[in-house]
């Protein structure tokens, strides 16, 4: 679905991913894992289409065509979706508000507001924080919760969650992980984590890991396992 080949990635004239390849097939889960610093969110913001990455070389395809040169709404509207690691309020502005723009012309708004809260029902978000601004006065799990909502909403097919895992307790990511697993069928998806636990709930297809701008690793839903036990150096 997204290839990448020999791609180089500059952030503020800094090379972080060099002649990166990869291709992500339509339909599987992955897993990307690897030590702080490595080039797992450069990678992520690059296939998004993030203006401050820069790709110096290389090309990056989705569906056989490239996307190199189209920012990030056009690469949203194609269906490529990144969740942040750090979610941002966005004052005056609610979810509803947010996706209805989003969705103009697409879907009634009416129609939105029933999936918003049948989606909202399924991850168990406060009807509260629907009629707020968006993440306004939210923790870390029911930010990441409205994260997840929203790409729900948007249904895209190419969907990235950065650290989705994060700042998220124990039942919340239950509910966050009982809902990928509902929500991965006929997508496919990049779940770039620190740890295992989340893995043991959704077992990806392929694992992969990045040190140092570059893939090192490729293996099955066991990878995450040997990590946890033994760390990065020996990978």
């Amino acid at each position: 679905m997204i290839s990448l080949k020999k791609v180089t990635i500059l952030v503020n004239n800094k090379t972080i991913l060099k002649d990166f390849n990869y291709e992500f097939d339509e339909n599987k889960v992955y897993a990307l894992m690897g030590p702080n610093g490595s080039g797992k969110s450069t990678l992520a913001y690059t296939i998004a289409g993030h203006p401050s990455y820069v790709v110096k070389n290389g090309e990056i395809k989705f569906r056989h065509r490239s996307i190199n040169n189209l920012t990030a709404d056009k690469r949203a509207k194609k269906g490529i979706f990144l969740s942040f690691q750090s979610p941002l309020s966005l004052n005056g502005i609610s979810v509803f508000q947010l996706l209805r723009l989003a969705l103009s012309g697409k879907e009634e708004p009416l129609a939105i507001k029933r999936k918003i809260d049948r989606i909202a029902k399924q991850l168990k978000i406060k009807r509260e924080l629907l009629s707020r601004p968006l993440n306004e006065g939210a923790s870390g799990g029911e930010k990441k919760k409205l994260e997840l909502l929203q790409a729900a909403v948007l249904n895209p097919k190419f969907l990235i969650f950065d650290e989705i895992d994060t700042g998220v307790d124990i039942d919340a990511l239950k509910t966050i992980s009982k809902f990928l697993d509902r929500f991965k069928n006929k997508r496919t998806m990049i779940l770039i984590t620190h740890y295992n636990r989340i893995l043991k709930h959704i077992k990806p297809d392929k694992v992969l890991v990045i040190k140092n701008g570059q893939l090192v690793k490729e293996g099955d839903f066991t990878l995450p396992q040997r990590i946890e036990k033994n760390g990065y150096e020996k990978i």
